[in-house]
Order: C-alpha cells, then structure tokens, then sequence
C-alpha cells in the first residue's frame, strides 16, 4: 500500500470546492490503495488552517471542520516524529511535512506547493500534485 502525507493547502481546496483534484482524492478516504500518515503538529496544523474565519466557506461551521480533522485522524496512521533535520526547507511547517513523511516511509508528499519542497528525493519521497496521484494510482 502506498503512504502518504497530505498537506494542509489539499484539504483547504477539497473544503472550499467539490470540483477539483484534491476533493476527489479526499472523497477516496479512506483507501485501499493508499494510506494516509498524520503527526500531531500536522493534524494541530489542520485545526488551525482549516478554522481560521477566511478559510471558512459554504454552511460548514467550525464545529464541522473540527469534526472532519477528527475523521481524518481516525483513518489516519499516526506518526510520533523522535527526530528533526531542521531547517531542511524554506518553511518549517513545510519542514514538519518532510519530517513525517520520512519517519513514516512514505513515498509521497501531496501538495499544491511542489516547488516548497525541492531537494526531498534523496529522502526517497517526491512532492505530487493531487491530479498527478490519482492518475498515478489509476483513479482519473
């Protein structure tokens, strides 16, 4: 089964559109054909992003997004992360990602920000954008 790590920046387009990549892949959870990794920091990092007022959209209250951080970290396999190679990438919480993915042994980072994550393949992971995976696992 393929690991993965999904940034925070996918699971706000899946919020704020039904009509792209990133609700598609999210519609898929969960997957037998991949497996979502979460930390602690990302899954306080999506509480935080996802409720803030600006990223709220459509009738979903805040009571509702917390509840959907609930799902994923219940479908999610939870990584406890005893090491940091700080600062790798130009964002720590980009840096935070990274971290997880290594620890977890993914093999991919999904993310719309491709290029905050340049130099990560000698970690074995490689940053994709949400189309790319789910052509890569057939689902497109």
């Amino acid at each position: 089964m393929i690991k993965i790590v999904i940034d925070t920046n996918v699971i706000l387009s899946a919020l704020k559109s039904s009509r792209g990549a990133s609700y598609s892949l999210m519609s898929l959870l969960p997957s037998t054909k991949f497996e979502t990794t979460l930390s602690v920091p990302l899954y306080t990092e999506y509480q935080d992003v996802l409720t803030r007022e600006k990223n709220m959209t459509g009738t979903s209250t805040k009571e509702d997004v917390l509840a959907y951080c609930r799902y994923l970290a219940s479908i999610s396999h939870r990584k406890d992360i005893f090491f940091l190679w700080r600062p790798w990438l130009k964002d720590p919480k980009d840096d935070m990602v990274l971290e997880l993915a290594v620890a977890s042994k993914c093999e991919y980072i999904i993310t719309y920000n491709i290029k905050d994550f340049k130099h990560i393949e000698s970690f074995g992971v490689q940053a994709i954008k949400p189309a790319d995976f789910l052509k890569l696992i057939n689902e497109r």
